[in-house]
């Protein structure tokens, strides 16, 4: 049973490496739910040009905020 696993290498991996990789693995998954990736249609709706148009004096973009 022992000669089977002899080819095997193990490797120390201190505590604090193996945290260090679960916070990244848990930032990557709440980042992935935050952000989705976004399919090719919704990239070039996002990707088209925006234009405001400015007339009178305190002028609103569709954002909200004020042009002067």
């Amino acid at each position: 049973m022992f000669g089977a696993n002899m080819g095997e290498v193990f490797r120390f991996v201190p505590k604090s490496e193996r945290e260090r990789a679960r916070l990244i693995r848990e930032a990557r998954a709440i980042y992935s739910s935050v952000f989705p990736s976004a399919d090719p249609v919704s990239e070039q709706q996002n990707k088209a040009p925006v234009s405001h148009t400015v007339s009178g004096a305190n002028a609103h973009r569709s954002d909200g905020v004020v042009l002067s």
